[in-house]
């Protein structure tokens, strides 16, 4: 292979998926308000992925919480700012540790698991079954799996963080004898709508391209088994990127909105 085209290849691949996974969810926007509306099986999949996820995420974001508060106490115990503890970590928990870490983990878990569930679906050829019987695959198997990424990740991570911020209270408590009522009064107190309402928007977005890449990949998957388990992959990578692509653009419209 030339030199020029072992550049080029890489850089046109790029291109022509992102085209694809834009034309999949220009898709997905035009087919969700087209009848019928699956409501049962939205039901089944926010169930799926909202209530199977809840013991990871709540761990994480419990382990999460007490590291944040372990690591950072000594520091802010030698500046003198042992007080600030509280606000700080709220701040950072909210505003971007809870929201990006949790979702990462749904997109290692719901990602990759709704690629594979896909994918096997397509290479079993369960799909194409559905559109020879008269069934719409992608309303039923598409939609209704972006619309409960897009609905659930957002609660899990308010319970992340709900539970981050207890997790740093109970070291806040056992290593400074601070009680429940003025730990989170101090988080309260530190909190504002600018540093709620954009992590929550956020997270929507991430739900989100969760489900779209987890669902195009799944949708789209080739080379038989063997390319199930590569779908699985390409989902939790792929997921990944966009996870850190969005909250970088959020931060950065976010910060350009409140220095207007």
């Amino acid at each position: 292979m030339k030199p020029n085209n072992i550049l080029i290849a890489p850089i046109r691949s790029f291109f022509v998926e992102t085209g694809e996974l834009a034309y999949f969810a220009g898709r997905f926007f035009r087919e969700i308000f087209r009848r019928p509306f699956e409501f049962k099986e939205l039901l089944k999949q926010c169930y799926n992925m909202g209530n199977r996820s809840m013991l990871l995420v709540g761990v994480t974001g419990f382990i999460i919480g007490l590291v944040f508060t372990l690591q950072s106490r000594p520091k802010m115990i030698e500046l003198g700012a042992v007080a600030w503890l509280p606000s700080m970590v709220s701040i950072s928990i909210i505003r971007e540790i809870g929201p990006i870490i949790t979702a990462l983990i749904c997109a290692g878990r719901i990602g990759s698991g709704i690629g594979a569930e896909l994918g096997a679906m397509r290479v079993t050829e369960q799909i194409d079954a559905m559109e020879v019987s008269g069934t719409n695959p992608f309303k039923f198997l598409v939609v209704t799996r972006i619309l409960a990424t897009t609905l659930m990740i957002p609660l899990l991570v308010i319970m992340s963080d709900a539970v981050a911020l207890f997790g740093s209270f109970l070291i806040e408590n056992i290593k400074g004898d601070v009680s429940f009522t003025l730990y989170f009064d101090e988080v309260f107190r530190a909190l504002k709508y600018s540093d709620l309402v954009p992590s929550t928007i956020k997270t929507f977005f991430f739900g989100f391209a969760i489900g779209l890449v987890g669902c195009y990949k799944g949708y789209y998957c080739k080379h038989g088994t063997v390319g199930v388990g590569l779908t699985a992959n390409a989902a939790v990578v792929e997921a990944s990127m966009v996870v850190f692509i969005i909250d970088f653009a959020a931060v950065l419209i976010t910060d350009i909105f409140y220095s207007i």
